[in-house]
């Protein structure tokens, strides 16, 4: 039986993370519902770890309606005020306000384009970056195609959108594969 070899940061014994890396890190995703979430869990975890979003991923699913945007667009103060009493999700202001937000200038963008899929898939190509890195040092923190789109995001009206949460929302929908050669789950 062969060995499973992992990305490193993937290697330990935190099984929430062997799963994300498994099957889900570096899978293409066009699912606009998907890339939402994506979208709003990179924004959550800034200053943060990664870790600690997926153990609040479920609070999220929760309490944001299952990355619902029309419903999400319409939040209301109260509600907004009530999320940030839920200990499932990060409970900061301008985080949970940015997702409300993030959600009116996401559906402008379906509006736009048809898809948020056709529109966040332009700055790679429409194709997936396959990048052949030996070592996590060789990992960028962000690119060209993530600084475009995260100007680009910001000029639309979305919060939470630096060139690294653009890179790492890059690395989770599969728009760049930066899985280890290494790795036994480099697709």
């Amino acid at each position: 039986m062969k060995k499973i070899k992992r990305c490193s940061w993937a290697e330990g014994p935190d099984a929430l993370m062997r799963e994300y890396h498994d099957n889900e890190w570096g899978v293409p995703s066009h699912d606009d519902r998907h890339l939402f979430e994506m979208l709003t869990l990179e924004g959550a975890q800034a200053g943060l770890s990664w870790k600690t979003i997926l153990n609040k991923r479920k609070g999220y699913k929760k309490a944001f309606n299952n990355f619902d945007a029309v419903k999400i667009s319409k939040y209301s103060k109260a509600k907004i005020a009530e999320l940030l009493k839920d200990p499932g999700i990060v409970r900061n202001r301008l985080k949970v306000g940015s997702v409300v937000s993030n959600a009116a200038a996401f559906l402008a963008v379906q509006k736009e384009f048809g898809s948020f899929a056709e529109y966040i898939w332009q700055f790679t190509g429409g194709k997936t970056k396959n990048n052949k890195l030996r070592s996590l040092k060789d990992l960028p923190v962000n690119t060209a195609e993530s600084d475009n789109m995260s100007k680009d995001l910001k000029k639309r009206g979305f919060r939470f959108v630096g060139t690294t949460i653009c890179y790492s929302f890059m690395q989770a929908t599969g728009m760049v594969n930066d899985h280890l050669i290494s790795c036994s789950f480099k697709r």
